[in-house]
Parts: structure tokens; sequence; C-alpha cells
């Protein structure tokens, strides 16, 4: 083998100098890419146990992207591209229709910087199927310090993404918490991806599952927030900015509804990674009522005919709905004894037209459940007759927030039509 390459050399060189010159300078070659390539088994044996594949790529980002120059075994295993399909090719053999450009884009401005990346994103096999692919990029620089390749350590990390969804729905099943009816939980990650919204954040704005994984959380906000909230996201995730925040703001509903919500963010540490838990509260209802009570202490002539308020609070037991309390404005409105009220127990056709009981009881059964809601009914008024009014109710927690103890609420009576 050496002596045929040694008649090639001979044949290119003019003379006998020209020959030996031209047999050194390879034997320098051939040195250095022994040295390259111990360099990169040593690399690689030194990473085999976090990553399965090393991709090498030259600097240029711009279109059509960074040629790659190298990728080990473990890159044509995992992707099914041999080192011959992909040399010369840039990294975007890899994406596809479920790949988020936001990710890319943040990669891509991180490298103009000449700044290291870690991240994730769905990317494609040869044979076109999924895989979730973790990179985490450095540049490589000459003796000179001047960037001269971006070198990709890749891990497909499909299996334990699924594990850790699971996981995080488990937390949201089984976190010492009531069942998930009573919480509104949405997950995020560190590019604003929707991990895991639960049941009721579902239903709270009208998307499924898979649609809420096509979009950023900040596409559920209204426009004039967007851009805030996505800077936020910049620079990663911290407790500084997510952890223990309390929050105020509107959402939008699939139809385009505005929600007001607020809640409460932490950030949740992951083996891998952490993300964002949201607990959101629906407060939209609880502002109606307070606007109409704000209105009608402003205008009371205009917004109520016999404008009239009174607060409760009432237990479940044993099936019966039990007022232990109601304000001094109860009997001044319906001519009943806030103490015959109280003794007796279950006895709410004493005061709710009988059409409504069936509703009334399912209010506050609702309200046990750890829900806030609201309720029209009638109650009798001290002539006899009956008012129309809204109830809004809510939940009592014990100190543990284990159990609800009891229902509180106020009623006001309903605007004139």
């Amino acid at each position: 083998m050496e002596s045929n390459f040694e008649d090639q050399l001979k044949k290119l060189s003019k003379d006998e100098k020209s020959f030996e010159e031209l047999k050194s300078l390879f034997a320098e070659l051939n040195e250095e890419k022994k040295k390259f390539e111990s360099h990169l088994e040593l690399l690689e044996s030194a990473i085999k146990n976090d990553y399965d594949s090393i991709l090498i790529t030259e600097v240029d980002l711009e279109k059509p992207g960074p040629k790659i120059v190298y990728v080990n075994d473990g890159f044509c295993k995992m992707t099914g591209y041999s080192k011959e399909e992909v040399i010369g090719k840039t990294p975007r053999i890899l994406q596809g229709p479920k790949t988020d450009r936001d990710i890319l884009e943040t990669l891509k401005k991180r490298l103009l910087k000449g700044q290291c990346f870690f991240g994730k994103a769905i990317n494609y096999k040869k044979d076109g199927s999924e895989f979730v692919n973790q990179w985490d990029i450095h540049p490589l620089t000459d003796e000179q310090g001047n960037l001269t390749h971006w070198v990709s350590y890749q891990h497909d990390i499909t299996e334990r993404k699924r594990a850790e969804e699971m996981l995080v729905d488990t937390q949201v099943e089984f976190d010492g918490l009531r069942e998930e009816s009573n919480r509104t939980i949405l997950d995020v990650d560190l590019h604003g991806n929707i991990v895991m919204a639960n049941k009721a954040f579902r239903e709270l704005i009208g998307f499924g599952k898979d649609e809420l994984k096509r979009i950023k959380v900040w596409d559920l906000f209204p426009k004039r927030y967007r851009e805030s909230l996505q800077s936020r996201f910049e620079g990663g995730l911290s407790k500084e900015k997510f952890g223990d925040q309390h929050f105020k703001g509107i959402i939008k509903h699939k139809s385009g509804v505005p929600i007001q919500i607020e809640g409460n963010t932490k950030v949740m540490d992951l083996k891998e990674h952490s993300i964002i838990r949201a607990d959101v509260k629906n407060i939209s209802l609880q502002k109606k009522i307070m606007e109409t009570l704000e209105r009608r202490n402003k205008d009371f002539s205009k917004v109520f005919d016999k404008a009239s308020e009174f607060t409760y609070r009432i237990a479940m037991k044993d099936g019966y709905v039990v007022v232990e309390y109601v304000s001094e404005e109860f009997p001044e409105l319906t001519g009943l004894s806030a103490t015959k009220i109280c003794d007796e127990k279950g006895r709410i056709d004493e005061y709710v037209h009988e059409d409504d009981i069936k509703d009334v009881k399912a209010h506050f059964k609702k309200i046990y459940e750890g829900n806030s809601c609201t309720c029209e009914y009638r109650i009798r008024n001290k002539e006899g007759g009956y008012i129309d009014i809204i109830d809004y109710g809510k939940p009592e927690w014990d100190n543990a927030e284990n159990e609800v103890v009891c229902a509180k609420g106020a009623i006001i009576t309903k605007p004139s039509k």
C-alpha cells in the first residue's frame, strides 16, 4: 500500500528532490490526521456516557447554513444517515414541520455572538421518524483564539421526554394537593413551550393537548403582552423571574374571548432541566360580580329595583345545606330571622323558590368540590314574593388546603332588564 502511494507521488514529482519534499509533506499531514483522529477518539470516549452523537460544522451561519465536516458513528446510528450522506450538507437535513423555529432563531443568535447553546427540538431521522434531539453546542478555536468550527454534542432524549411528561402528569395528579379538578395547571419549559396543561386549564381556554403543543405560552395572551412575556424567557429560567411569583393578566380563549386570570408560578427542577409551573385561577366571574357591586354603589337607583346585598357562610352536613351565618341585610331583605334560618337545618325551602332548590343544592355541592361559581335563583322577600338574585360563592379551605370546610359568598339582586 505504502509502495503504491510512493509510486503515485513519484509520478507527480518533477524530480527526486520534489518527490522527497512531497513525501515529507504527506507524512506530516498523515501525522496530523492521526493526532486529530486520536483527539476525536478521546473526546468521544469522554462524553459517550452523556451524548450519542458528535457533529462538527463550519462557522458560516448564513444560508444555506454551516456545512457538516464531521460526524461520528453515534450520529449515523442515531439518525440513520451515513457519513457520506451528510458530509458537505447542513444540519437542516434533520429539521422538519415540528422543529421549533423559535429555538432555531435563539440558537442562531447565540452562535452569532460566539456563545455556547444548550437546547432541544424535534428532529427527523432519515426514515422520516421524529425524535427529540438535545444539543450542547460549543465553539472550536485555533491557537490564536479565532473561531474555526462548531461542535455539537447530541443526544436522543425522546424516551426521557416522555418519562418526564409522565412525571409532570403524576405530580399534577398526586402531589399532595386536591384532585386536578380543583386546580388549573400549566407547565412551560425554558423556551416557552407548553409541556403540560391539565384538563381544567384546557377547558378554561378551549384548546386541546395537541393544539397547545404547537404554540408558545405567550401566544395565549393578547398581542400587547406577548413581546414583554417572551423577553422574560431570554437567558433561561430563573427563580428570581419565575419562582414564587404572583401574577394577574388576560389570556385568550380559543374563540377569542378574553379571560381574566391570576395565579402563582414556581420553578420546578427536573432531572435534566427546569420548568415553570403556573397555578391559574379564573377571576372573570368574580370581576363581573365586583363590577356589578361597584356600579350598584355608584348608581343605586339605576342598577337595582330593590337593591340589597348580604353575605353568608354555608356548610354541607349529611347532604343538607346548613346556614351558619348571614349578614344583617338578610332579614331586612327577606323578613326572615337570621337566627331562625341558621337553626333550620337543611330547610332552604324556607327562603328559596321551590323550582330553584335543586339548582341551589347543585351550586353549593360544586363549591364543596373546590370550585368558585355563580348561580341565579329566587329568594323570598318580606312581602311574600320572590326576588331574582345572583349568588357568587367560593370554597373556604382548611389550613392545610386539603378540605373545604364551608362555602362563603355574596348575594346581589339581579339588575333590571
